[in-house]
C-alpha cells in the first residue's frame, strides 16, 4: 500500500473510532522537514516514542514530510524500525470538522416520516442511503414543502408509485382488503363528496375514492374499475363490500381521520424518492482538505453536503458553519524551525512543540509552545538528553536510531557542530544499539552515497533545503560521501541540470555542496545572478565555471550559511 494512501487509512479508522472527541486520544504527528535527512526521521521516530511512553492524553505518530534517502533507508532497515508514512500536507481535513452523524434513511419512507425525522433531528437535510449505507439522494425541507405548496396534480400519489405501507402509516390506517406491501402505480386521487349519479362522471378506473360511510357511494366507486377506496372517520365495511372488492381487486382503507384531513395528508405518503436530489449531488470526502472545499461551499446555495469516506459509503453532513470550528491538527516538529522547511500548510496545525538545533527562522505560532533549541550538532542528542532527564529507558532500535543521526549530521564527529553532548551521547548509545560508531559509520555512509540509480532530481533534492535571506530566497542541497570519484561523478551530472532547475524555480540562487567526509572539504557548486560574487564575499573563494573550492567547510547549518548571511549583510 502506499504511504499516502497507508496514512489516509489510518487517520479515517481514528475517525470512526471518534479519536480527537471528547474522551479519546488525539492525535499528534511528530514530522522532520522536507527532503528529511537521517536526523529527522530518525528523530521523529524516537520522539514520538518518548512522548507515547510519558504522555496518555494523545497518541504520537512520526511521519515524514518527504522521501528518505538512502543512508537513512539503510539505518532503518539495520534496525528493523517500519519507515513512516508520508505526510506531504498538514492542512485541517473534513475528518477534522465537526461532523453531524445524521443516519441516512431508505428512499421508500414517507415525506411525512421525513419531516417528522428533520424535526426530531433537528436537521434541515437527510441523505438517502441503500443497505450498503452508499448515498443515493437527498432531500431538504425546501423539498418537502414544495411537494405540499406547488403540487397540484391529482395523480401524483400514483406517479411516485407510492406503497400501501406509506399511506396506512400517514393516515394511521388499516387496510381490510388488499396487499399492505403493493403499491398504489396507477389512477388520480379523488374525493366523492357527491351522489353516485355524479360520481359516475370523474371516477376512472385505477383511481383512490375518499369518501365516507355511504353505501351507496362504496358500491359506486367499485363497481366504476377504482383501484382503492379510502373509508373515513373509521366506519364499518359491509361483508358485500369488502366481497365485491376482492373481486374487482379494489383496496379498501379504514382511517379514523376525516376526508378533509385524509385529502391534505395523502401526499404526504409519497416516497422520498421521488423528490429527493440524485444527480451531481456536491459531496465531500473524510480525507479532503477545508482549503479545497471552502470556495465550493461558498459557491453552492446547500445548506447541508454529505461526507463520504474512502469507499464511498455515507458518512454525516457538514455545513458551511462547521468550517469555523474546524479542529486543528496537531503537530510537533523536530530538526527545523522555517516555515519554508515544513510540511505544506503548517499554519494551519496547531504546533504543540519544536526541538531543534538550528537557527531560529521565520515560523510563527498562535499560542506559546514548548520550544527546545540548543547549539548541538544533532537534534537526536537533544532526544537522547530529554530520555535520561525522563528515566525513560531507550530500546535497543531506538538507541541505534538515536546514534545514527548524531553520526549521519556530525559527519563521524568530524563536523564544527559536533560538540561534546554530541560523542558523548553516540558512546552513550552505541552500546545499547550494540554497534560500533567507527565501523557502522562507513556502512552507512557508503550506503548513502550510492546514488548511481537516483535521478538528478532525486540527487538534488535527497538532502535540499530553502532559506530565506531578507528578500533574497536561496536553496541549498547537499551531498555527503567517502569517494572522491563518486562527487565528481555527481557533479558532472548536477551542474547542467541545477541551471533547468534555476530557470524553472523561484529561488534566486541555488548551491549544492558535494562534501567529502574524509578530505574534510566542500566543492560548492553555484547557480543564479550573484551566486559567485556571494561565494567569494563570504569564503574569499573564486567560483570559476560555477563551482568553488571550500576547503575545512562541510557543514551547511554552521559554515555555509551563516557566512552566506554575514555576507549578505555586506553586500
Amino acid at each position: 500500500m502506499e504511504d499516502r494512501e497507508k496514512l489516509m487509512v489510518i487517520e479515517e479508522q481514528k475517525d470512526v473510532a471518534g479519536l480527537g472527541t471528547p474522551g479519546h486520544r488525539r492525535t499528534v504527528y511528530v514530522v522532520g522537514h522536507k527532503n528529511p535527512d537521517t536526523d529527522s526521521i530518525c528523530s521523529a521516530i524516537s520522539y514520538a516514542y518518548l512522548k507515547n511512553q510519558t504522555c496518555s492524553n494523545n497518541q504520537y505518530v512520526p511521519a515524514r514530510a518527504g522521501q528518505i534517502s538512502a543512508e537513512t533507508q539503510y539505518v532503518l532497515e539495520r534496525f528493523q524500525v517500519e519507515t513512516p508514512a508520508l505526510l506531504e500536507n498538514i492542512g485541517t481535513r473534513v475528518k477534522d470538522m465537526d461532523i453531524r452523524k445524521v443516519p441516512g434513511v431508505r428512499s421508500n419512507i414517507s415525506l411525512k416520516n421525513a419531516w417528522s425525522l428533520m424535526t426530531t433531528q433537528n436537521v434541515f437535510t437527510l441523505p438517502i442511503t441503500n443497505e450498503k449505507n452508499h448515498l443515493k439522494g437527498l432531500i431538504t425541507i425546501n423539498d418537502i414543502a414544495k411537494s405540499y405548496m406547488e403540487e397540484y396534480d391529482s395523480a401524483i400519489v400514483s406517479v411516485a408509485k407510492t406503497p400501501y405501507r406509506n399511506i396506512l402509516e400517514t393516515l394511521d390506517a388499516e387496510m381490510v382488503v388488499g396487499d399492505p406491501e403493493g403499491y398504489f402505480d396507477k389512477g388520480k386521487v379523488v374525493i366523492a363528496a357527491a351522489n353516485p349519479d355524479v360520481m359516475e362522471n370523474y371516477i376512472e378506473e385505477h383511481d383512490m375514492v375518499i369518501l365516507g360511510n355511504r353505501y351507496e357511494s362504496q358500491l359506486c366507486a367499485i363497481e366504476m374499475q377504482a383501484g382503492c377506496i379510502v373509508v373515513c372517520l373509521g366506519a364499518p365495511v359491509s361483508r358485500t363490500i369488502k366481497r365485491l372488492a376482492e373481486e374487482r381487486n379494489c383496496t379498501i382503507i379504514v382511517t379514523p381521520l376525516d376526508t378533509y384531513a385524509v385529502a391534505r395528508l395523502i401526499n404526504q405518503s409519497m416516497p422520498v424518492d421521488f423528490f429527493m436530489r440524485k444527480d451531481n449531488l456536491m459531496t465531500f470526502r473524510l480525507a479532503d482538505y477545508t482549503e479545497s472545499i471552502r470556495d465550493t461551499m461558498s459557491k453552492k446555495r446547500y445548506r447541508d453536503f454529505p461526507i463520504l469516506d474512502r469507499t464511498g459509503k455515507y458518512v454525516g453532513m457538514i455545513s458551511r458553519r462547521n468550517l469555523l470550528g474546524v479542529h486543528k491538527r496537531g503537530l510537533i516538529l523536530v530538526d527545523h524551525n522555517e516555515v519554508s522547511q515544513a510540511v505544506d500548510n503548517v499554519l494551519d496545525a496547531e504546533i504543540l512543540e519544536i526541538i531543534d538545533h538550528h537557527r531560529l527562522g521565520s515560523l510563527e505560532t498562535m499560542a506559546p509552545v514548548y520550544f527546545r533549541n540548543q547549539p548541538v550538532g544533532c537534534t537526536g542528542t537533544i532526544v537522547y538528553q530529554m530520555f535520561c532527564e525522563q528515566g525513560i529507558e531507550i530500546p535497543k532500535s531506538i538507541a541505534g536510531l538515536l546514534c545514527s543521526a548524531i553520526i549521519s549530521d556530525t559527519l563521524m564527529f568530524r563536523s564544527p557542530t559536533c560538540t561534546a553532548m554530541d560523542v558523548n551521547a553516540a558512546r552513550a548509545l552505541e552500546k545499547i544499539a550494540d554497534i560500533k560508531c567507527e565501523s557502522y559509520a562507513q556502512k552507512m555512509f557508503a550506503a548513502g552515497s550510492d546514488l548511481k540509480s537516483k535521478t538528478n532530481e532525486e540527487i538534488l533534492y535527497q538532502d535540499f533545503k530553502k532559506f530565506e535571506f531578507g528578500d533574497l530566497n536561496i536553496g541549498i542541497g547537499q551531498i555527503t560521501s567517502m569517494n572522491a570519484e563518486e562527487l565528481l561523478n555527481i557533479k558532472k551530472r548536477l551542474l547542467p541540470y541545477i541551471r533547468e532547475v534555476y530557470e524553472t524555480s523561484d529561488m534566486d540562487m541555488i548551491f549544492f555542496m558535494l562534501t567529502d567526509i574524509i578530505t574534510e572539504s566542500t566543492e560548492l557548486l553555484c547557480c543564479g545572478k550573484d551566486s559567485g560574487e556571494l561565494v567569494e564575499e563570504a569564503f574569499h573563494q573564486k567560483a570559476e565555471d560555477g563551482c568553488a573550492q571550500l576547503p575545512g567547510v562541510v557543514s551547511r547549518k554552521k559554515q555555509l550559511v551563516p557566512s552566506f548571511m554575514m555576507a549578505i549583510s555586506q553586500l
